[in-house]
């Protein structure tokens, strides 16, 4: 197993791998969306996807971040927006792989802090984010506002 960045080669991969995500967070299948999502993030450049990939260069897990902004702290924070692995391969430490990645990647461009978020019930999640020093943010509650 290694880890690389994705590119718009690995799309009908990512398509599968997104739809296994979207079935986790109980969303309907819609192949079509979410390809013309990724091709999107391709096309704008406003995400980096990281793969996991097995010996032949095929992918099993995925993590995308997206860039913004930490106005309190002026500085630049990524959000961690998604972290998959297709349940086949987990246990083989291709989630901690990835989030490792994505953090070299972010010190590596001066990333000033990275974000994530994680359903309250996901301990396993949980635990894996904590074992990589990430900390709980006990001081905000986080809104959302849905608009489509």
């Amino acid at each position: 197993m290694h880890i690389r960045h994705a590119t718009t080669d690995d799309l009908d991969a990512l398509v599968s791998l997104l739809e296994g995500y979207r079935q986790f967070y109980r969303q309907p299948r819609d192949a079509e969306r979410a390809r013309a999502f990724l091709e999107a993030r391709f096309a704008r450049e406003d995400s980096l996807i990281l793969l996991a990939v097995d010996e032949r260069d095929r992918p099993f897990g995925f993590t995308q971040l997206f860039p913004t902004l930490n106005t309190v702290r002026l500085t630049s924070r990524w959000v961690l927006n998604d972290l998959f692995v297709d349940p086949e391969a987990r246990r083989q430490g291709a989630g901690k792989a990835l989030l490792e990645a994505a953090r070299a990647h972010c010190e590596a461009v001066g990333v000033g802090e990275m974000r994530l978020a994680t359903q309250v019930d996901n301990r396993a999640a949980k635990t894996l984010y904590e074992s990589l020093g990430w900390q709980r943010v006990a001081g905000f509650d986080h809104y959302t506002l849905v608009l489509t």
